[in-house]
């Protein structure tokens, strides 16, 4: 997979939000490498601060966080900035979840042992952009 090749808008920032930091680390070196600005949160209650001022065009979320779990997550973003596009990045698929996430919006539900690829074309899907990998 070439990534060098992928025509992305390097001005566009991409929030993570995991409670897993090897998680966020490999997913935003990731996203880095595409051309994307990554910001990435821990703390869903700094998340939410900053998209209050950011009003970022997508974010990828876990669902479960000990502070709070991604669906309120997603709800409570809902309120500040509903044209974020959402994306859900969980470790199991439980079909209630996922059905509750996209019900509620999320542009995906993807696992967390996704392709590399497949996500960065989820990203560049929901952000209205084609992307050759």
């Amino acid at each position: 997979m070439s990534l060098s090749s992928a025509p992305v808008d390097v001005t566009t920032i991409v929030f993570l939000l995991d409670d897993d930091l090897s998680v966020l680390k490999s997913t935003s070196r990731l996203l880095s490498s595409a051309g994307w600005e990554v910001e990435s949160f821990t703390n869903p209650h700094l998340f939410l601060e900053q998209v209050r001022t950011q009003l970022p065009p997508v974010v990828v979320i876990d669902i479960l966080m000990p502070m709070m779990n991604g669906l309120e997550v997603q709800e409570r973003l809902r309120r500040v900035s509903p044209s974020t596009q959402v994306i859900v990045l969980n470790s199991n698929d439980d079909p209630a979840v996922r059905s509750r996430a996209l019900a509620a919006g999320a542009s995906a539900f993807l696992l967390k042992k996704v392709d590399d690829g497949a996500l960065l074309t989820r990203i560049a899907s929901v952000l209205g952009k084609t992307q050759e990998l």
